[in-house]
C-alpha cells in the first residue's frame, strides 16, 4: 500500500472524540474524566478531542464546557495533544471558550459550523473569521464540517478562501462519506492541509486519500482496533490492517456507530473504566434490555480480540 507521508504538527492518528461523564445528577464527573484522560493516553492514542458531538457539546453550559476542558488539558499534562472543541450556537459563546482553550494550555481548538440555522457563505467566513482573529495567529484552528446534522456545509471554495485568509487554519474534520471532497480538503493550500476523518472504520481508505487520521467516537471506549490498525497502515501490514479493521467495524457496528452515546458510555462501566455512566437530559441511558444485549455483544468480541492482540485486555 503506497501511502502519502502523515503530517504530524497537528492532529494526527487516533484522536478519540472523548464523552463527557457526569454523576447521576448530571453534574460533571471530573474524577472520571481524568480516568478516561489516563485510560485513552495509556491505550496508546495520539491526541484528544473533548466537548465534541460526542461529548453532547450543545447540552452542555460554557462554565461546564471549561471544566471539562480544563480538567482533560491539565490532567494529560503534555503527555498527548489536546484540542478542544468549541463550537457553539453562539459566536459570543465560540469565542470564549476558545480564548479559555488557548488560556487553558490546549494544543489547539476545532469549531463546528453554525447549526440548525442555514448560512451564506458570508456568514460562515464571518463566523470563522471572527474564532480566527479571537486567538493568535500560530495557535491552530480545526473547521469542522458535519452537513447531515449542522445543515451548513464547508464547500471547498469557503474553505479554501479561509485556509488563504488566516494562518491559524490548519485543518478541517469531516464527518461526511464524500470521498471526492475529501480528496479536495487534503488539496486545500497546496496540500499543507490537515484532514482528520470522521469515518473511523474506513480508516485506511481515509489515509490513503491523505488523510492524516481519525477523530473518532467508538475508539473512546474501544481505541485499542483503531490504535492497532493505524499502526499496520503505517508497517503497511495488509493481513493486520484487515484484521483490525474488521474488528474496528465490528465493535463500531455493536455500538450503533456512534448513533447513541449512550453505547459508548455503558461500554466504558463493561471495560471497568468508569463505575456508572449518566447521559444528559434529553437524552436517556440505555434500557436494561439494551444494555445487556449490548455487552453480551461486546463480550463476543472481546473474547475473540483479545487472541488476536496481545495489548488488549478488559
Amino acid at each position: 500500500m503506497s501511502l502519502p507521508a502523515i503530517k504530524k504538527r497537528y492532529m494526527y492518528g487516533i484522536a478519540p472524540a472523548m464523552v463527557t461523564l457526569m454523576h447521576q445528577d448530571q453534574t460533571i464527573n471530573t474524577d472520571a474524566m481524568c480516568k478516561l484522560t489516563d485510560f485513552l493516553i495509556a491505550k496508546g492514542v495520539h491526541c484528544l478531542y473533548p466537548l465534541g458531538t460526542t461529548g453532547e457539546m450543545y447540552k452542555l453550559s460554557v462554565d461546564e464546557r471549561k471544566l471539562i476542558a480544563e480538567t482533560v488539558i491539565n490532567h494529560a499534562a503534555g503527555r498527548v495533544p489536546v484540542y478542544i472543541h468549541v463550537g457553539a450556537f453562539s459566536q459570543t459563546e465560540v469565542v470564549d471558550l476558545a480564548r479559555h482553550a488557548y488560556a487553558s494550555g490546549a494544543a489547539g481548538v476545532g469549531a463546528v459550523t453554525p447549526s440548525y440555522f442555514p448560512n451564506t457563505k458570508r456568514e460562515l467566513l464571518g463566523y470563522y473569521g471572527t474564532l480566527c482573529n479571537s486567538v493568535p495567529e500560530d495557535f491552530p484552528v480545526y473547521l469542522y464540517n458535519i452537513p447531515q446534522l449542522a445543515v451548513n456545509d464547508l464547500t471547498i471554495d469557503i474553505v479554501e478562501e479561509l485556509a488563504q485568509t488566516y494562518k491559524n487554519i490548519v485543518g478541517i474534520k469531516y464527518s461526511f462519506n464524500d470521498f471526492r471532497r475529501t480528496v479536495a480538503y487534503t488539496r486545500v493550500r497546496g496540500g499543507d492541509f490537515s484532514v482528520m476523518h470522521g469515518a473511523d472504520v474506513l480508516l485506511p481508505a481515509t489515509i490513503a486519500l491523505g488523510c492524516d487520521g481519525t477523530i473518532t467516537g467508538c475508539g473512546v471506549p474501544y481505541p485499542e482496533p483503531y490504535v492497532a490498525l493505524y499502526n499496520a497502515i503505517l508497517a503497511k501490514d495488509d493481513e493486520a490492517i484487515h484484521l483490525h479493521q474488521a474488528f474496528a467495524d465490528d465493535y463500531a457496528n455493536v455500538m450503533e456507530n456512534g448513533s447513541n452515546m449512550a453505547y459508548f458510555k455503558a461500554a466504558l462501566v463493561h471495560r471497568g473504566v468508569i463505575e456508572q455512566y449518566q447521559m444528559r437530559a434529553p437524552n436517556l441511558s440505555l434500557s436494561k434490555d439494551e444494555e445487556t444485549a449490548l455487552i453480551k455483544k461486546l463480550s463476543v468480541l472481546d473474547n475473540l480480540y483479545a487472541k488476536v492482540n496481545p495489548a488488549f485486555s478488559l
